[in-house]
């Protein structure tokens, strides 16, 4: 299918080759210049951080003796305080407070604040949830806010100003906690004074629901055993991923507490804690499931949410910590950590420098191209490869080589989110605050549940235009490459093909069929009414 819109390319990018070739015989040298050094330059700062997947694998490996071990003993449970916070999440709000209810731990230590910011029916849902568990004795509170200052963060402070546990577990809307939980994670906080927090692994609910959850689920499990592993193991910096973790309060209250100048306040609050020198666990072996994203836009709102956020506290944190009396190695780790991000402009950069790049060298050969272009494509994309098999080989010792089938999917879609990050990461660089917009959860938990006939979603925007039109821009690539002989280039322009065209067209054809939902659901969303 592809090659139609190639053929129907070549002809402009024929003329445009031309162009280029007469322009630079012409004396526009400086212009070849320009546009190589700048081609190369890009493809280097991105082979660097593919450098740096390598070394995360192997820290992970290097360093796999160095992992918690069983729960200590203590002498007495302490008191603890759940936190879920929520904002307009009808489908599974009830789900969260009722798996929170049968945490195995004395109940006379334990209370739950469910902290609704919700402005639809899902108040009312929470509140029936809240009320029904209070009747049974349990110590659950419903907590409300005039407005939603601060999003996720002013929530959680809101929370804390009246919790009376001595330790604070967070779990977001989508997840469901096992009744071992606090059992499993509170003793290393109440063994060890110096722990400011403990983070679990995160599980997957709904992983064969689709293509895309299954893609989904394999990049969240890249970090969540490969980065959080190696960097636990290493000694090195990580992060509280928002959820499925325990603080110790004492740990926010002196790292500044929580605060909402970023969109990752997650992220902020964790390297603000471990400057001040609180210690973090990271416990793999403890999994809570959660939903992953079941709709293209959805990953993109969350992915996109991450990115800025990693970049605004880039810029808020790592003066500090490089400033710091870190050992180099936590400085360095922090670096490639929230700086990260910047790989996605890169990616949209390069996108567009191919075709021009291999325009200007056609009269050179393709020998110089695959001497200088293959090494650095084939390193970013065997760092990807093993990072995301070393992590599924991790978890799924029997079934992992089935990761094979989908890993050329996970690389098209992490060049297909680069777009829509591009657009959060450009923002924060340039000190952009932004909104945080929630992931939609529908409480997708088999194969053939559904989410149209559900409320909630995020606007796609115009950023599947520029997709689609990408796709189109590596459609006449792939037909150059082909038509000058360039026959080993052609696999890596068409992973760019295939990665722009399928998020802009699932990202289109789901909003699309929102637009028809809207028009129906009167018929066929009760759940609204």
């Amino acid at each position: 299918m592809w090659m139609l819109p190639c053929t129907a390319a070549m002809l402009p990018v024929e003329m445009l080759a031309a162009y280029y070739r007469t322009w630079t015989a012409g004396g526009a040298a400086a212009f070849e210049a320009v546009i190589l050094a700048a081609y190369y330059t890009v493809l280097g700062v991105l082979a660097i951080y593919a450098a740096h997947r390598f070394w995360l694998v192997w820290t992970y490996f290097r360093y796999r003796s160095r992992v918690p071990g069983p729960p200590p003993r203590i002498e007495r449970w302490p008191r603890v305080t759940v936190q879920l916070p929520i904002f307009n999440e009808r489908y599974v709000v009830e789900r969260l407070v009722a798996a929170c209810a049968r945490f195995d731990y004395p109940r006379e230590l334990v209370e739950i604040q469910v902290l609704d910011d919700s402005t639809d029916e899902t108040r009312h849902i929470a509140a029936a949830g809240v009320a029904r568990f209070q009747a049974e004795g349990l110590a659950v509170h419903h907590i409300t806010r005039p407005t939603r200052e601060g999003f996720k963060a002013g929530a959680l402070a809101e929370g804390l100003k009246s919790a009376t546990g001595e330790f604070i577990a967070v779990f977001d809307a989508d997840f469901l906690p096992p009744p071992d939980f606090l059992r499993r994670t509170i003793p290393y906080l109440a063994a060890d004074p110096g722990v400011g927090m403990v983070q679990a692994r995160v599980a997957h609910i709904n992983r064969g629901h689709s293509a895309l959850t299954e893609v989904a689920s394999i990049l969240i499990d890249g970090h969540f055993v490969i980065e959080h592993g190696a960097r636990s193991r290493r000694g090195l910096f990580f992060n509280f991923n928002g959820t499925a973790g325990v603080w110790r309060r004492a740990a926010i209250e002196s790292a500044g507490g929580w605060q909402h100048d970023t969109l990752t306040e997650d992220t902020d609050l964790s390297y603000r804690a471990q400057l001040a020198g609180w210690k973090f666990l990271y416990l793999p072996d403890v999994a809570v499931p959660a939903e992953v994203p079941v709709e293209m836009n959805a990953l993109k709102a969350q992915q996109a949410r991450w990115s800025k956020g990693l970049i605004q506290t880039a810029r808020k944190l790592l003066p500090a910590i490089l400033r710091s009396r870190q050992p180099l190695a936590v400085k360095a780790e922090a670096f490639f950590h929230l700086t990260n991000c910047v790989s996605y402009p890169l990616m949209v950069l390069l996108s567009v420098l191919l075709l021009p790049a291999m325009m200007l060298r056609t009269g050179q050969g393709w020998t110089s191209v695959l001497l200088a272009d293959l090494p650095l494509f084939l390193l970013s994309t065997w760092s990807l490869s093993m990072f995301y098999l070393a992590a599924q080989r991790e978890l799924h010792p029997r079934a992992w080589r089935r990761t094979y089938l989908y890993l050329p999917m996970v690389m098209a879609v992490g060049i297909g989110l680069a777009v829509r990050n591009s657009i959060d990461v450009i923002e924060a660089l340039a000190g952009g605050r932004g909104e945080f917009a929630r992931t939609p959860k529908y409480r997708i938990e088999a194969r053939g549940d559904t989410f149209l006939a559900k409320a909630y979603r995020n606007p796609a925007g115009w950023a599947p235009l520029v997709e689609l039109s990408l796709g189109l821009y590596f459609a006449a690539a792939i037909a150059y490459a082909l038509r000058t002989g360039g026959y080993a280039t052609a696999p890596f322009l068409l992973l760019f093909l295939a990665g722009y065209w399928y998020t802009g067209v699932m990202s289109l054809g789901q909003s699309w069929f929102e637009r028809i939902k809207l028009s129906l659901r009167p018929a066929v969303d009760p759940a609204a009414v």
